[in-house]
């Protein structure tokens, strides 16, 4: 997979694992009291928008707001378990020797690294995260049994395109709780050391890939976008925070996260699907009709 031109660049990636690690324990201020800053963008609340979120106190907004950050780590921690799943299925074809094991040995201790970190957050925030439902849990050991390797690497974009505009808003937004910030902006730094080496999977598997593939692929993506936008809108969260009606409430913040996910999550997913040819008049209209988008 990796060629003589790669070599030197990957070089470079192992040797800034070694010697500029971003060891949460020191980066990320754990420590610091909350003293009522946000747990998350308001923006990014689901409810924000509709009517009912101004019947809200302001207390129930930080509270609903720690709820979804809770699913939004939750989701992070998911997809960097995945990966890595699939990574040591890769190092059991490669030689100890070889620049690529010596490569994804690092990236590994990185994402365990990160997963660590979006457990402490989780347990930071003081939340315990919503259960998947069984019938999401029997379809996530279904894939993770059958499909191929590619399917699973694409399974692993997908959640992190999505988790990746969480992100952005994130570390971006000053008000939002320091640990907060400093998480998404780490995650975003080493994976960024990534992106080289994620470039080449992608050549490897999307490369002269025909009809059924593409098609299976775009399916594979806008499944995990569903998957993942359902888990952060949990009638639980409005029981928690006292509101009348939680299965009102609930059932507006879906709506609005429908909005809001159109609005601003699929700027890099739809292009990634666009850049292997994975809208055709099978997977187009489900797009449209699943996830709402204007393509």
């Amino acid at each position: 997979m990796i060629q003589d031109k790669d070599i030197s660049q990957i070089e470079r990636l192992i040797e800034l694992s070694e010697t500029n690690p971003l060891l949460p324990d020191s980066y990320i201020p754990w420590d610091t009291p909350e003293e009522g800053n946000p747990l998350m963008p308001e923006d990014s609340v689901s409810l924000h928008g509709h009517p009912l979120y101004d019947e809200l106190s302001e207390e129930q907004k930080r509270e609903l707001g720690r709820r979804e950050m809770v699913q939004v780590m939750w989701s992070y921690a998911w997809s960097e378990g995945l990966a890595c799943i699939i990574f040591n299925r890769r190092l059991l074809q490669l030689s100890p020797t070889s620049l690529e094991y010596r490569y994804l040995v690092k990236e590994l201790i990185e994402e365990f690294r990160h997963q660590d970190m979006f457990s402490r957050a989780v347990q930071l925030l003081n939340v315990e995260p919503a259960r998947q439902p069984a019938w999401a849990r029997m379809l996530s050991s279904l894939h993770l049994k059958f499909m191929p390797t590619p399917a699973l690497f694409i399974s692993v974009l997908a959640i992190e395109l999505v988790t990746d505009m969480y992100g952005k808003k994130i570390r971006r937004d000053s008000q939002v709780y320091l640990p907060l910030r400093k998480i998404s902006e780490l995650h975003h730094i080493e994976e960024g050391r990534h992106i080289h080496y994620t470039k080449l999977w992608l050549k490897h598997y999307l490369e002269n890939i025909g009809f059924l593939k593409r098609t299976l692929y775009s399916l594979i993506v806008m499944g995990n976008i569903w998957f993942m936008r359902s888990l952060y809108v949990r009638k639980s969260s409005f029981q928690e925070i006292g509101v009348d009606k939680p299965d009102k409430f609930a059932k507006a913040a879906r709506k609005q996260l429908h909005v809001k996910f159109a609005d601003y999550c699929y700027d890099e997913a739809i292009p990634f699907v666009e850049s292997f040819g994975g809208f055709n008049f099978i997977t187009r209209p489900l797009w449209k009709a699943v996830l709402n988008v204007k393509i």
